[in-house]
């Protein structure tokens, strides 16, 4: 016999009552984190508790991806989103990026400087945008994508950013150990490096927000100045802007060389997209959005050019000894050559410059942490300091197994790396100023909604344009391993990499119509 329709009308209704119930349960609690996270996470944990307690009372971090409330912003100086992204750039780890130009895509020097301020330039901007959604917002970057693809969206948002900041992190921590092993040959094991490197970064990490941004407020000096040693010792060994011409290919093969090195680029910079909201989210809300991205932008731009064209210039220095230095200790092994004129000073520089990479992994680790938080609730209950741990344990491990192949996981790893952030940057923009705007379709955000499923976009638009753009990045992309069919006819005989500008280009066309439909059927 079958049931009445009015006995599945009450089902329902208890259905819906239920999960308001349940969402409003979870509003109440993420309530409660916002306004004292550090009392609600220590009441969750029994006997570790106390211990929690401690810790937050000495001033590690307790908030994680809970809403940063207007009446708890700081008002600090917007001027940090400067300094900040100047000391996590002006590093070690950004010399190498700027000799792949020459080592793998045999540009000369004066093609590879012209490719990263273009390149730059684009990455510079997207990255800057994102910025702006901080103060806007008060949310984490991961927990932002949410308003546009859901939170199953957000969740593989997540899953690819901690990818993406574990990739970041393992080359940083590989440089960081190569330059101190080289300081006095044989004296310390590269491995002991590596270890030295990441336990440094994990510090500052543990203790939280308000350690990194002093950290990264001063940091940028030192560096700075060595990185004008640099310049100046690499004149003295002789710079010779002319000496890869011989080696530079012609015609669609240096197309395809422009592009493969421009991608990399590219994703030198949108690499902090994905993080670039997680440190300003305390800003006012009132914090005027340009200031934020002209800050934003030039405190990416003005470092990561001045210091990738010194890899490039590095690079063209002829002096067998310098070459043979590259040869035998890659990036660290050069720039040991370069300060090897002031001995011991000199070494003691090159203990400074190896530290800087620490700046740089700051960024990746913390919001590592974060991310794996943004997974879900589950994830989201465990303190953000234990997260930050287990990525330091992760990355210092992948480290020491992949510390022979440094350019090889750098040069594909950035490659792909432009390939999402393309996609995620472009999604989240056509999100925010076309179906967010004042006067839009959804005419803003309702930022309470931000962990509760049932008042976010369900995320099927933004998820089928990820696949878009996925798909775009498949067919565009130039890789060793991989070449896609439009990536063929683009270039000469190894193709061209057109991954992130047709996974961007795809993304675009299909997020517009496909999130439009989605507003009219379902209203979010």
């Amino acid at each position: 016999m079958s049931a009445s329709p009015d006995y599945y009308t009450e089902d329902k209704d208890k259905e819906n009552a239920l999960g308001s119930i349940e969402d409003g349960l979870h509003r109440v609690a993420y309530a409660q984190a916002e306004a004292a996270p550090d009392r609600v996470i220590a009441s969750r944990f029994g006997v570790l508790g106390p211990l929690l307690s401690r810790l937050f009372a000495i001033g590690v971090e307790a908030r994680g991806i809970e809403r940063v409330p207007e009446d708890q912003r700081e008002s600090k100086n917007a001027w940090n989103n400067l300094l900040m992204w100047w000391s996590v750039n002006a590093v070690l780890t950004t010399i190498p990026i700027g000799a792949l130009g020459q080592s793998v895509f045999t540009l000369s020097f004066g093609h590879a400087v012209a490719t990263i301020f273009c390149f730059g330039a684009l990455g510079g901007i997207a990255t800057a945008f994102i910025a702006t959604l901080g103060p806007i917002t008060g949310l984490r970057t991961m927990v932002i994508t949410r308003f546009s693809s859901g939170y199953v969206g957000g969740t593989i948002y997540s899953v690819l950013n901690i990818l993406t900041q574990l990739g970041f992190s393992t080359t940083a921590v590989i440089l960081g150990g190569q330059t101190l092993a080289n300081i006095n040959p044989g004296t310390l094991p590269l491995v002991v490096g590596i270890i030295i490197i990441g336990v440094c970064c994990l510090i500052p990490c543990f203790i939280g927000y308000d350690m990194v941004h002093v950290y990264e407020r001063y940091a940028w000096i030192i560096a700075s100045v060595i990185m004008l040693f640099l310049w100046g010792l690499g004149g003295k060994a002789g710079y010779d802007i002319n000496a890869q011409k011989s080696f530079e290919d012609t015609g669609r093969a240096l197309s395809a060389d422009i592009l493969g090195f421009g991608g990399i680029v590219f994703g030198s910079f949108t690499g902090w997209a994905p993080v670039a909201a997680d440190y300003n989210c305390r800003l006012p809300a009132d914090t005027p959005p340009m200031r934020v991205f002209l800050l934003t932008f030039f405190g990416l731009f003005i470092p990561i050019c001045f210091v990738q064209i010194l890899g490039a210039a590095l690079m063209s220095i002829t002096d067998p000894a310098y070459v043979l230095a590259y040869t035998d200790g890659s990036t660290g092994g050069l720039i040991a050559q370069v300060l090897s004129p002031w001995g011991h000073f000199g070494q003691f520089v090159l203990v400074l410059l190896a530290l800087t990479v620490v700046a740089n992994n700051i960024p990746n680790t913390y919001s590592t942490g974060l991310s794996i938080q943004a997974l879900g609730r589950p994830f989201a209950i465990i303190p953000r300091f234990f997260w930050v741990f287990m990525a330091f344990v992760a990355y210092t491990v992948a480290g020491v197994v992949g510390r022979e192949h440094f350019n090889a996981i750098l040069s594909n790893f950035l490659s792909i790396l432009s390939y999402w952030t393309a996609f995620f940057i472009v999604i989240v923009a056509e999100e925010h100023f076309i179906f967010r705007r004042k006067n839009g379709p959804l005419g803003g955000y309702n930022l309470d909604d931000y962990d509760t499923p049932s008042k976010l976009p369900p995320g099927i638009a933004g998820i089928l344009a990820m696949c878009f753009g996925i798909a775009g990045a498949v067919v565009g992309m130039s890789e060793v391993w991989y070449t896609g069919p439009l990536g063929k006819m683009a270039g000469a005989a190894y193709g061209a990499d057109l991954g992130f500008e047709l996974a961007a280009a795809f993304s675009a066309v299909t997020y517009l119509p496909l999130r439009a439909l989605e507003i009219k059927l379902i209203g979010r």
